[in-house]
Protein backbone atom coordinates (compact mmCIF):
# COMPACT_ATOMS: atom_id res chain seq x y z
CA UNK A 1 0.00 0.00 0.00
CA UNK A 2 1.41 3.75 -0.65
CA UNK A 3 1.36 6.33 1.69
CA UNK A 4 -1.55 8.13 1.21
CA UNK A 5 -1.14 11.98 0.68
CA UNK A 6 -3.68 14.88 2.14
CA UNK A 7 -5.49 16.18 -0.63
CA UNK A 8 -4.84 19.78 -0.79
CA UNK A 9 -8.25 21.55 -1.40
CA UNK A 10 -7.19 25.20 -3.62
CA UNK A 11 -8.97 28.10 -0.99
CA UNK A 12 -11.71 30.21 -2.84
CA UNK A 13 -11.14 33.75 -4.02
CA UNK A 14 -12.31 35.97 -1.18
CA UNK A 15 -14.85 37.41 -4.05
CA UNK A 16 -15.80 34.12 -5.25
CA UNK A 17 -16.84 32.86 -1.45
CA UNK A 18 -18.39 35.88 -1.15
CA UNK A 19 -20.59 36.00 -4.14
CA UNK A 20 -21.58 31.71 -3.06
CA UNK A 21 -22.77 33.46 -0.05
CA UNK A 22 -25.25 35.85 -1.59
CA UNK A 23 -26.15 34.07 -4.42
CA UNK A 24 -26.82 31.16 -2.28
CA UNK A 25 -29.23 32.76 0.46
CA UNK A 26 -32.03 30.59 0.17
CA UNK A 27 -34.10 33.07 2.38
CA UNK A 28 -34.02 35.72 -0.40
CA UNK A 29 -35.48 33.29 -2.90
CA UNK A 30 -39.76 33.01 -2.69
CA UNK A 31 -40.31 28.94 -3.06
CA UNK A 32 -43.56 29.99 -3.82
CA UNK A 33 -42.97 31.73 -7.25
CA UNK A 34 -40.17 29.64 -7.46
CA UNK A 35 -41.84 26.52 -8.92
CA UNK A 36 -42.51 26.14 -12.46
CA UNK A 37 -46.04 26.44 -12.74
CA UNK A 38 -46.44 28.91 -9.93
CA UNK A 39 -44.29 31.05 -11.99
CA UNK A 40 -46.28 30.75 -14.81
CA UNK A 41 -49.27 31.62 -13.61
CA UNK A 42 -47.83 34.72 -11.46
CA UNK A 43 -45.93 35.87 -14.78
CA UNK A 44 -48.75 35.62 -16.92
CA UNK A 45 -51.18 37.60 -15.01
CA UNK A 46 -48.26 39.97 -14.42
CA UNK A 47 -48.98 41.00 -17.97
CA UNK A 48 -52.73 40.79 -18.27
CA UNK A 49 -55.53 42.62 -16.15
CA UNK A 50 -56.98 38.99 -15.20
CA UNK A 51 -57.06 35.96 -16.78
CA UNK A 52 -59.84 32.83 -16.57
CA UNK A 53 -59.43 29.82 -15.37
CA UNK A 54 -59.79 28.17 -18.94
CA UNK A 55 -57.19 30.98 -20.33
CA UNK A 56 -54.56 30.46 -17.30
CA UNK A 57 -54.79 26.81 -18.02
CA UNK A 58 -54.18 27.30 -21.16
CA UNK A 59 -51.50 29.92 -20.96
CA UNK A 60 -49.26 27.98 -18.66
CA UNK A 61 -50.17 24.29 -19.88
CA UNK A 62 -51.30 22.40 -17.22
CA UNK A 63 -53.94 20.17 -15.75
CA UNK A 64 -57.14 21.56 -14.33
CA UNK A 65 -56.44 19.63 -11.03
CA UNK A 66 -52.74 21.33 -10.85
CA UNK A 67 -53.88 24.88 -11.84
CA UNK A 68 -56.25 24.85 -9.11
CA UNK A 69 -53.85 23.64 -6.45
CA UNK A 70 -51.09 25.87 -7.41
CA UNK A 71 -53.88 29.06 -7.75
CA UNK A 72 -54.61 28.33 -4.31
CA UNK A 73 -51.35 28.10 -2.64
CA UNK A 74 -50.54 31.52 -4.59
CA UNK A 75 -53.97 32.65 -3.30
CA UNK A 76 -53.11 31.87 0.48
CA UNK A 77 -50.11 34.25 -0.30
CA UNK A 78 -52.17 36.60 -0.70
CA UNK A 79 -50.34 36.99 -3.93
CA UNK A 80 -53.39 36.08 -6.11
CA UNK A 81 -56.93 36.92 -5.93
CA UNK A 82 -59.33 34.85 -7.38
CA UNK A 83 -63.02 35.64 -8.04
CA UNK A 84 -66.18 33.30 -9.16
CA UNK A 85 -68.91 34.37 -10.92
CA UNK A 86 -71.35 33.11 -13.25
CA UNK A 87 -71.55 33.97 -17.24
CA UNK A 88 -75.72 32.88 -17.58
CA UNK A 89 -75.50 29.04 -15.87
CA UNK A 90 -71.66 28.82 -16.85
CA UNK A 91 -69.18 29.25 -13.44
CA UNK A 92 -66.78 31.76 -14.23
CA UNK A 93 -63.16 32.10 -12.46
CA UNK A 94 -60.90 34.80 -12.84
CA UNK A 95 -57.40 35.48 -11.12
CA UNK A 96 -55.62 38.85 -10.80
CA UNK A 97 -52.19 39.77 -8.98
CA UNK A 98 -52.37 41.31 -6.15
CA UNK A 99 -49.95 44.36 -5.20
CA UNK A 100 -48.33 41.60 -2.61
CA UNK A 101 -48.16 39.25 -5.77
CA UNK A 102 -46.35 41.92 -8.23
CA UNK A 103 -43.93 42.77 -5.45
CA UNK A 104 -42.93 39.14 -4.70
CA UNK A 105 -42.34 38.69 -8.38
CA UNK A 106 -40.59 41.58 -8.84
CA UNK A 107 -37.91 40.77 -5.32
CA UNK A 108 -38.00 37.54 -7.07
CA UNK A 109 -36.77 38.30 -10.60
CA UNK A 110 -34.34 41.00 -9.07
CA UNK A 111 -32.73 37.82 -7.39
CA UNK A 112 -32.98 35.44 -10.33
CA UNK A 113 -30.65 38.69 -12.37
CA UNK A 114 -28.33 39.05 -9.69
CA UNK A 115 -27.68 35.18 -9.89
CA UNK A 116 -27.37 35.66 -13.85
CA UNK A 117 -25.11 38.31 -13.37
CA UNK A 118 -22.93 36.21 -10.44
CA UNK A 119 -22.90 33.71 -13.04
CA UNK A 120 -21.54 35.23 -15.88
CA UNK A 121 -18.58 37.29 -14.18
CA UNK A 122 -17.12 33.68 -12.76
Amino acid sequence: MGSARPRSKAAPRPETARLAERSAAPERLDRTIHERVRLGIVSALAVNDALTFKDLKSLVRTTDGNLSVYSRELEQAGYVACSKSFDGRMPRTTYRLTAAGRRALSRYLDHMEAVIRASRRS
